[in-house]
This record gives C-alpha cells, sequence and structure tokens, in this order.
C-alpha cells in the first residue's frame, strides 16, 4: 500500500509513520509536510534512511503539488493530518486556522476524488462537540465547536462528509481525545509544563484548573487509525479516547511529583476565551465495530512520557530556542 500522510512531521503524524513502517515493511509512506513552527523532521530521524520512506516540503493548499504527488507516487491511501491545531493560537490568529484545515482539507479531498483514492481518513478532534457536563458524546451527537479552532476542523469534517454523500468518496473521520507522549511540541498543556518544570519555570494554569480532557497516549492512538485505515467502514465517524479524564489541575499536580519540582511553580492565569469546561467521547463504536481498545493506562504512559523528555532535553531544548515565535506568543498570552 502506498500511503501519502500529510503532516507527518508533527506529534501524531509521526508516532504514525514509525508505527506503519515498523508493522508493515513493504507499505510505502509519503509524508508531505509544511514544516510550520511544530513541524520537525528531527521526530522522524531514526526512520528518514528507511528506502519505504519519503518526504516532501510542501503545503496542502497546493493543489498542483498534491494532484502532481497523489499521480506520481500511485497513491493508494491519503490520511490528513495535517493542522493548525492550537486553541490558544486560533484565537490570536484564526486565519492560518481556516486556510489549513478547511481550504487545504477541500484541495485533498478534490485531488483524491480525481485520482481515485481508495481510502481516505480525515484526523479530527473530540473538540469539535463543544463542552458537555454530563454524559459522553457519540459520533451521531451534535457538533458544536466553541473555538475557531474547533471551528475550523468541523468545517473539514463536513466536507469530508459531503463528499462521501454527494460523490460516494471513501472517507472516513476520526475524533480523538487529548493525545500524549513523546515528540509533543511543547505548546500543549502535558509538554509544555514538563519542559518547564525541568527549567524550574511557571506552569501557566488556566482559571480554576478544574477543565476537564479525557487523555489517549498516542501509540494508542496510532493502533487505532491502523485499525481504521484497514478496517473502518466507508463514510463513519470513529470516536477514539483513552477512557480517563482529569481535570487539568490534578495533571499539574502529576507533572511536578514526576519531575520532582514543587507545587510552587504552578502559576494560575486569566482563563482562556470561550474555554471549553468538559471533554467526554463514547468510543464503544471502534471498539465494538473494530476490536480497538486502548493498551496504555493513563499513570504509566505519563512516567514515560515525562522520562522521555527528561532524557532528550536537546530534542525539546532546540525547538524552543529555535522558535521565537513560540516565546513571543507566551510571553504575550500568558503574560510570563
Amino acid at each position: 500500500m502506498n500511503i501519502l500522510v500529510t503532516g507527518g512531521a508533527g506529534f501524531i503524524g509521526s508516532n504514525f509513520i514509525r508505527h506503519i513502517l515498523s508493522k508493515y515493511p513493504a507499505y510505502k509512506i509519503i509524508n508531505l509536510d509544511k514544516l510550520t513552527y511544530a513541524g520537525n523532521l528531527d521526530n522522524l530521524k531514526d526512520v528518514e534512511k528507511n528506502r519505504n520512506y519519503k518526504f516532501i516540503k510542501a503545503d496542502i493548499c497546493d493543489a498542483k503539488i498534491i494532484d502532481k504527488l497523489l499521480h506520481s507516487e500511485k497513491i493508494d491511501a491519503v490520511i490528513n493530518f495535517a493542522a493548525e491545531t492550537h486553541v490558544d493560537r486560533s484565537i490570536h490568529e484564526p486565519d492560518s486556522f481556516l486556510k489549513t484545515d478547511v481550504f487545504g482539507t477541500f484541495n485533498l479531498l478534490e485531488a483524491s476524488k480525481r485520482h481515485g483514492i481508495q481510502r481516505y481518513i480525515q484526523i479530527s478532534t473530540d473538540e469539535v462537540y463543544g463542552s458537555i457536563d454530563n454524559g459522553s458524546f457519540r459520533e451521531d451527537s451534535t457538533i458544536s465547536p466553541n473555538s475557531p479552532y474547533s471551528a475550523s476542523k468541523s468545517s473539514g469534517d463536513m466536507m469530508v462528509r459531503a463528499y462521501s454523500k454527494t460523490y460516494g468518496f471513501p472517507g472516513i473521520i476520526t475524533r480523538s481525545s487529548n493525545n500524549f507522549g513523546p515528540y509533543q511540541y511543547p505548546e500543549k498543556i502535558i509538554p509544555l509544563f514538563v519542559t518547564n518544570a525541568i527549567e524550574n519555570k511557571p506552569l501557566p494554569l488556566y482559571g480554576d484548573g478544574k477543565n476537564v480532557r479525557d487523555w489517549l497516549y498516542v501509540t494508542d492512538n496510532c493502533e487505532a487509525l491502523d485499525a481504521v485505515l484497514h478496517k473502518g467502514r466507508t463514510g463513519e465517524i470513529y470516536n477514539i479516547g483513552g477512557g480517563k479524564e482529569m481535570q487539568n489541575v490534578d495533571i499539574t499536580k502529576m507533572v511536578l511529583k514526576l519531575t520532582g519540582k514543587p507545587e510552587s511553580l504552578i502559576k494560575p492565569v486569566t482563563d482562556r476565551a470561550g474555554h471549553d469546561r468538559r471533554y467526554s467521547i463514547d468510543c464503544s463504536k471502534i471498539k465494538n465495530e473494530l476490536g480497538w481498545k486502548p493498551r496504555h493506562d493513563f499513570e504509566s504512559a505519563l512516567k514515560e512520557t515525562v522520562e522521555w523528555y527528561m532524557k532528550n532535553t536537546q530534542w525539546w531544548e532546540k525547538t524552543k530556542k529555535k522558535q521565537k515565535d513560540f516565546r513571543d506568543f507566551y510571553k504575550k498570552n500568558y503574560k510570563l
């Protein structure tokens, strides 16, 4: 199988590429990534010489490149990880989210339809459902995005749905909960707080810290996506969650305990605009239909994740120092 992975130099995409190359040595992976601030080829140093792996620097908004690539590489499946994903940035810089998450998805759909792609998987998020006080969202729940990020992802999802219904397009949507693990760009809460703790810097905790998220170890997500790629039903949506709901303040305290740092590093900051209180998804569909379930318990996976960042300081120090934009963004919006 020849697979085009877009956004493969990012966190989940790079872990997925590593998973596929390891499990299916005959598969060919074409990794297309624009290499924005969160794209990092160091994430794939261990596979860059694999004869079944190729990297191409390009933007999914470039229709001509996408069209040419699907033809020349005889692509069978497209898996679209490429997206702007950070909620904070979407609040302050929404235009790039609309361009990549909506127009970029449209380009991929058009090219994939034109070249008869056998399978297209749109990587989405549980954030499209919005917040829920009690219970959990199912795949047929009404979406109600509350940030420019989740609104842009919802729009991409709707395009995939429309192409499936209108054209019989082989599209599938996956909506995962909060991923964590190695190689995650240090703007998301766990890698940001782990690296800040290591550096004895403040951990900026929004509001009262009681916002709830479900946590999914990235390796488990990759295995779920593997199942969807090979066994998922065209036109369907699959929720993918870890089944571990945690308040942000509890995550913060666990990180500090694992890094051996004091809770005095916690710095409450003004709450994020439109901050969703609780995310929760029902994942019985993918478990019952495709036989997937997460293999890692949260506590052990978090410990492994913290240890990875502690052992790989060169990776994240290089990332933080390289990105002046990263430092300026947090200095401005967290007032640190």
